[in-house]
């Protein structure tokens, strides 16, 4: 009988743990609506709510209808944690591709950054609370690096873009179906000078 070696058991293991921690938890959606469309976007636009909750140098809103204001000015959000006018992108449940009905807000958004070459931008990649910690933090970092590189392709400087994942750690909307997971899922583009 020909024995296992210690090599062989690490692999085995060192798999077995790979394929856990990188699969995502899946919780039953609500009758109607699926994982993999989600919630129609009509459903989470013009959803507000205050600051994100970043130290340091970001101000939010500091764009108004007359243009960008000045530091410390009043703060103005479009929808959800986003500093106006930029607009908030959503995903599908555990994805990290731009879905083409988020296409012209990201095109709304570089056009933004093209008029306004002085402002730079956070984007903050957002989860829902399905899978673990380090898995959703993984994602929106995804999430944001997607926003971040469609940016550039459009032609904005990347050194005026930064991006952070906040995972699951700050929802918009502390519920546990599928409307309030969908209003999470999201990247959030936050101005700062």
């Amino acid at each position: 009988m020909k024995t296992k070696s210690p090599f062989y058991f690490l692999c085995v293991t060192t798999c077995i743990l790979v394929f856990f921690s990188g699969c995502a938890k899946k919780a039953a959606t609500t009758a109607g609506t699926s994982a993999g469309t989600g919630v129609p976007i009509e459903q989470v636009q013009g959803q507000k709510a205050g600051g994100t909750g970043s130290g340091g140098n970001i101000q939010e809103g500091v764009v108004g209808s007359e243009g960008i204001r000045e530091p410390g000015s009043q703060a103005s959000i479009s929808e959800g944690r986003t500093s106006a006018p930029f607009l908030p992108i959503y995903f599908d449940f555990d994805r990290y591709t731009i879905r083409p009905d988020m296409t012209s807000r990201m095109e709304h958004n570089a056009k933004v950054m093209q008029d306004h070459p002085d402002i730079k931008v956070e984007i903050q990649g957002n989860c829902d609370e399905r899978g673990t910690n380090e898995y959703n933090l993984a994602l929106g970092e995804k999430r944001a690096k997607a926003a971040r590189d469609y940016l550039v392709n459009m032609g904005i400087d990347p050194g005026r873009i930064t991006i952070v994942s906040l995972g699951e750690e700050k929802p918009l909307d502390p519920g546990h179906d599928e409307r309030a997971w969908a209003k999470n899922r999201r990247d959030d583009f936050i101005i700062y000078r």
